[in-house]
């Protein structure tokens, strides 16, 4: 299995790229970003905080780097015309020398699309959009020239050069939905979902449906999963900490409670975890405290 970090947003600059660093020399394999322009709200309201923008990080870590992947989780389709995200895509794949994986998504946060403008569209529109968007991706990164005509784009003719290093430069969806799930057995070649193992455990059968019904061979797409890791050793903590997170996609107490989650998603088919920083700690000293343990005493054991 492989250990992949992930910083918030929000977290400085500085703070970013020294994760990236120790993640490049400590043996995990990717850094993953995700691409937002501002903090959630549930509410769909406007909220301040500095979110650095996603692709200018990855370029970044991408150029002061030597062998970490990187890769976002994940761009939104509504956000990103695929053309552009296709020719950035290339260009970020050379700068890392072969290191980048596309994440794409549908786009779901409300504020930032309502503050910024953009169409959020209502959710069969906005899946239909992500399907074109996907191959016209897909075709760009793969072929000479592409052609699409489509309900939502048009692309004519159109080169994207450079090319990427990667043949194929590896498209990742991130998704749980059954739809969404669909258009990843047909065309994605990693995936990504959100949850426990007993919430993952569903949505890894529905992967594996669709790719029965597209005759695809399902090991053929890597997984990657993620949750909300909360390194805690006393009960107390622990008590408290299930009353308030979120029951599907957290993971709270001690290295062998974590160590056990791991050998379950190695079980499900996972090949690959990724462990946010949302949970780590306060500082950034406290987080790289947190991903040395578990790389130490947890993930060094599956390897």
């Amino acid at each position: 299995m492989k250990f992949s970090v992930w910083p918030s947003p929000d977290r400085q600059w500085e703070d970013v790229h020294a994760l990236a660093e120790y993640a490049d020399g400590n043996d995990y394999h990717c850094f993953w970003y995700a691409d937002h322009f501002m903090p959630n709200t549930e509410d769909g309201s406007v909220k301040d905080g500095d979110v650095h923008e996603a692709w200018a990080v990855l370029a970044a870590v991408a150029a002061t780097t030597d062998r970490i992947r990187i890769g976002s989780l994940v761009s939104p389709t509504t956000v990103r015309h695929p053309a552009v995200m296709a020719n950035v895509a290339a260009t970020i794949d050379r700068i890392s020398n072969g290191r980048l994986t596309l994440g794409l998504g549908a786009g779901w946060q409300v504020n930032e699309h309502r503050a910024y403008g953009i169409d959020l569209f209502a959710g069969p529109e906005r899946v239909d959009r992500f399907e074109e968007a996907i191959q016209i991706v897909r075709s760009l990164l793969t072929e000479s020239r592409t052609t699409f005509e489509g309900e939502h784009f048009t692309i004519v003719d159109a080169p994207c050069q450079p090319t990427p290093v990667q043949s194929p430069l590896p498209l990742m969806v991130g998704t749980g939905g059954p739809r969404m799930t669909r258009i990843t057995a047909r065309w994605a070649d990693e995936w990504n979902v959100w949850g426990t193992p007993e919430t993952a455990r569903e949505k890894v059968g529905a992967l594996d449906s669709a790719c029965a019904r597209v005759r695809r061979d399902p090991r053929s797409i890597r997984r990657s999963v993620q949750a909300m890791f909360f390194l805690v050793d006393d009960q107390e903590t622990i008590d408290k900490l299930r009353r308030i997170a979120p029951a599907d996609r957290s993971v709270i107490g001690s290295v062998e409670v974590i160590a056990d989650s791991i050998g379950a998603y190695r079980d499900l088919g996972f090949d690959e975890v990724i462990v946010p920083d949302f949970t780590l700690g306060a500082t950034h000293a406290e987080r790289i405290d947190k991903y040395e343990r578990l790389r130490t005493e947890v993930f060094n054991h599956y390897r």
